[in-house]
């Protein structure tokens, strides 16, 4: 090698260019199983040190093993990751033994030399240097071997084999920390995941009614396409709940699921936070924003109280839900977005195109897939079995355990429920809040209000036909709900629920006050 380029000016030149293109190399990657790579042929190719070598502690193992070797003359990949070192196991291991670099002069001098790799020249130099965490402890060494024999070149060889030790070792740690987090994500994202399948899964859709299993055969069906589907009922019968059934059961359950309810804002912000805006499109547009159909692209997007929107605004819906294509407010580009519409509403929407009020149009554009959940009082048979189903949502959010006794399923059966199941939840959480002992009972369900008489439905089951089918002799029931039993078969008078228990009526008085059975007027 000619001398003027092995001068210690010259040396220190080129290993100055190394630097600049290692550290280039590991700061425009986190993958360092690709970078380290490429910075081991800089260290051949432009600083006379061949044969490098890095190798990572494997903590379980408390070992040793080669993850990175540049090695022209041979196949390095062949040997990654089979060469393993154990602490003060030849001069790699002894570096980790030790937390120091190892410099040896000439190779054959040292007899802790393990030539594993069988690599390298045994009348040459050899370096080591220790991959130090924070806190000192080794996480790995980084070894070559210097081309050039000399002592007087061996100090500047031995800078640069520490200093790209450094930057290594700082490379390392962070792309496993970010590795580490993003598997953390990723474990996160499954388990949420999962767990959202899991509420909006088919088993949380109750009822056994004929109606209700039509709607459940119409959700399982409609799950496996992207047609358009249109949620129709009256408010609080699980009109959102169907739209998760849908989405979580369908091909698209990995994708996003974005909900907007449409009546809850003017047309100027439904627009802008359906299809998004540029900067500067309006006041306090200070930076561009996606919409709901950009976010859920390759999703669903859940469109509730449709019928609630505009006429001026019903004609700039139907071009997206026709072409698949709207431009940001502001912007002039065309985006494209692929996305399945599951929209709900409790109008009318036939009354609603005659009056002219909503687009005749997007009506058929809207109504490709119609599903109507019934109202509660016409599926009262699914009381006690959606009764049973709150409850336990209840007590897992309570951290106790509730339960409902008969006579309160029958008072609840002959309600009339204009606010169907979320009529019926709302009153659960109110009856559990007021039950010390967990036991909701018919004197601690309140329907329509504190004190407001209860409104009996027409078409559910009389009530005082399903009471007097009570046995006030089943030694199933207990005491107090033989007594609440008896004076509500008796139109809740004192005297006459004496007669039906063989009592008198100051006996009943009495149980009725120790009992704490608050009195009804009917």
């Amino acid at each position: 090698m000619d001398t003027l380029l092995t001068r210690p000016e010259k040396i220190a030149e080129k290993h100055l260019s190394a630097l600049y293109k290692v550290s280039s190399l590991l700061g425009n990657s986190l993958d360092y199983t690709q970078t380290v790579s490429q910075v081991l042929q800089v260290l051949h190719d432009d600083a006379l040190l061949s044969h490098g070598m890095l190798a990572l502690l494997d903590s379980e193992r408390e070992m040793l093993v080669i993850d990175a070797l540049h090695s022209p003359e041979q196949d390095a990949n062949q040997q990654t990751g089979t060469v393993r070192y154990r602490a003060g196991e030849g001069i790699i291991g002894s570096v980790v033994s030790q937390g120091q670099p190892i410099v040896l002069a000439r190779v054959s001098d040292d007899l802790r030399f393990a030539d594993k790799l069988a690599l390298y020249a045994l009348d040459k130099p050899f370096i080591a240097v220790p991959l130090k965490q924070r806190d000192g402890t080794v996480h790995g060494v980084l070894a070559a071997q210097p081309e050039l024999a000399s002592t007087e070149l061996l100090e500047h060889f031995t800078r640069l084999v520490e200093m790209i030790a450094t930057l290594i070792g700082k490379n390392v740690l962070l792309a496993k920390n970010v590795a580490e987090q993003n598997d953390n994500l990723v474990a996160e994202r499954d388990r949420l995941r999962r767990k959202v399948r899991g509420n909006y899964s088919f088993d949380n859709m109750v009822g056994h009614t004929r109606s209700m299993r039509k709607i459940f055969e119409q959700v399982r069906l409609v799950s496996k396409w992207d047609s358009t589907v249109l949620v129709r009922g009256e408010s609080g019968t699980g009109k959102e709940l169907i739209a998760n059934a849908i989405h979580y059961n369908s091909p698209r359950a990995n994708g996003p699921f974005v909900k907007l309810n449409c009546a809850a804002l003017p047309d100027n912000l439904l627009e802008s936070e359906l299809f998004g805006h540029e900067k500067g499109a309006f006041t306090g547009a200070v930076k561009q924003r996606k919409g709901r159909f950009e976010m859920a692209d390759g999703g669903t997007l859940f469109l509730d109280e449709v019928g609630e929107i505009s006429a001026a605004f019903q004609a700039k819906l139907l071009r997206i839900l026709q072409e698949g294509e709207f431009e940001r407010v502001g912007g002039t580009q065309t985006l494209k977005v692929d996305v399945r519409i599951v929209a709900a509403t409790n109008r009318n929407l036939e009354d609603e195109v005659r009056a002219e009020r909503f687009r005749e149009d997007l009506y058929y554009r809207l109504n490709v897939m119609p599903i109507y959940p019934p109202p509660l009082r016409e599926r009262i048979e699914d009381l006690p079995e959606l009764t049973k189903f709150l409850i336990e949502k209840l007590s897992k959010v309570q951290n106790r355990e509730l339960s409902v006794t008969d006579g309160a399923i029958r008072t609840m059966m002959g309600y009339h429920w204009p606010g169907n199941v979320r009529e019926l939840e709302n009153m659960l959480e109110r009856a559990s809040i007021m039950s010390e002992e967990g036991s909701i009972d018919q004197d601690l369900i309140m329907l329509g209000g504190v004190d407001a008489p209860m409104k009996l439905s027409s078409s559910a089951p009389n009530l005082t036909a399903t009471l007097a089918k009570t046995d006030l002799e089943d030694p199933e029931i207990d005491e107090r709900e033989r007594v609440v039993a008896a004076l509500e078969q008796a139109g809740w008078v004192q005297a006459k629920a004496a007669r039906l228990l063989d009592m008198t009526p100051r006996q009943i008085a009495y149980r009725i006050q120790t009992m704490n059975i608050r009195m009804r007027q009917l």
